[in-house]
């Protein structure tokens, strides 16, 4: 199985082209007061149509900005900055094919980001614009596409199976205190080759342990070339599933080969799904979700992989992208340590989404 993939644009962390810039989610994040992500990062009952909180009132924005807290000035901040959310597929203990990790990869990997300052959230956290990240610190989104059994899957003493994504994201965070254990897991039909009895397990296992899960259709069928109802019925029937196992609606749509629907707005919301952000699959890191470039229906993610030649990987898969950013820390999101405060440089003050501009705090 080898997956289709977007190819990538320019390389840097602007838009290629002009793109309509749709409005942020106005959802509050999925943080709890100690730091964990709330089961499942899904809306337990949401009816189709609502959303999870109203935005605050947007000030005129002609209002000067308040000053930054000294801390966030200390720190550097910049939560305009650019943000890793890297794409995983198959994890295994040897990789076979083209998009595959190995779990040894996986671990280098989350060290790496570990020991450079980055904390992980789960993508409805981003895509709601809350979540708690100590000063001077990054977030980055680890997603997990496909619901392989790589990905999880528990022993016969209910712990997560050694070498699994799962597994690795735990070792790692147990090793490097402050490194958040969460991940989003975009799932399939298959749901990490688990049925019945042991599929509601595991999903609940994950939601219970702060792991998102999210929607990726049912069969991971190339949406673009499908008609209204093929692409409501992947993704109803998708989110159906994950209903009726974790009780609880997800938040978040990763589109299979990154590809959307022919009308954009099929895979948003149904009387079955409302979605607060949906996510391609290549090739750059994101914008903020507080920069007013920041497109909620299509959010770019960084491929795992080394500076290979294949896909061109040598410039815009996850190894090079992380050098790129440590080499250019004006560029990358670093966080004030405030959840209810946007820290920015005051040359940025013209890119603060409007909707955001209550939370802004310049230096």
């Amino acid at each position: 199985m080898v997956l289709g993939l977007t190819l990538p644009g320019e390389r840097r962390g602007h838009r290629d082209k002009k793109e309509p810039t749709a409005t942020q989610a106005g959802a509050a994040g999925t943080m709890t007061p100690t730091g964990r992500a709330a089961p499942g990062g899904g809306v337990k009952d949401r009816p189709a149509g609502s959303s999870a909180t109203p935005v605050s009132p947007t000030p005129t924005v002609t209002a000067p900005i308040p000053a930054a807290a000294p801390g966030a000035v200390a720190a550097k901040a910049n939560e305009l900055g650019q943000v890793p959310v890297l794409m995983y597929h198959r994890i295994m203990k040897k990789a076979e094919l083209s998009l595959d990790r190995s779990s040894k990869e996986l671990y280098d990997e989350l060290t790496r980001l570990a020991r450079s300052g980055y904390v992980p959230v789960t993508a409805a956290e981003f895509v709601g614009g809350r979540f708690d990240v100590p000063a001077g610190r990054h977030p980055v989104v680890l997603t997990f596409d496909d619901s392989t059994p790589g990905h999880f899957g528990l022993d016969a003493r209910g712990d997560p199976e050694p070498d699994t994504a799962v597994a690795v994201i735990e070792q790692v965070a147990r090793e490097n205190p402050g490194f958040r254990p969460v991940a989003t897991f975009y799932l399939n039909k298959d749901l990490f080759q688990l049925s019945g009895a042991e599929a509601a397990a595991g999903v609940r296992w994950l939601a219970q342990h702060g792991f998102e899960l999210g929607n990726h259709t049912t069969t991971h069928p190339d949406l673009s070339g499908m008609s209204e109802k093929q692409v409501r019925d992947e993704i109803g029937g998708m989110e159906d599933e994950i209903l009726g196992l974790a009780g609880a609606h997800t938040t978040t749509l990763a589109y299979p080969f990154g590809s959307a629907p022919r009308k954009k707005a099929w895979a948003r919301e149904d009387a079955r799904y409302h979605f607060q952000g949906i996510f391609l699959a290549g090739w750059r890191p994101s914008e903020s979700p507080f920069d007013e470039r920041f497109d909620r229906w299509a959010i770019n993610r960084v491929r795992s992989e080394g500076k290979i030649a294949e896909n061109d990987c040598k410039r815009y898969c996850s190894t090079a992208w992380l050098e790129y950013l440590d080499k250019h820390p004006d560029e990358r999101y670093t966080s004030d340590g405030d959840p209810n405060t946007v820290t920015i440089p005051r040359a940025a003050e013209d890119r603060i989404a409007k909707q955001y501009r209550a939370r802004a705090r310049v230096y």
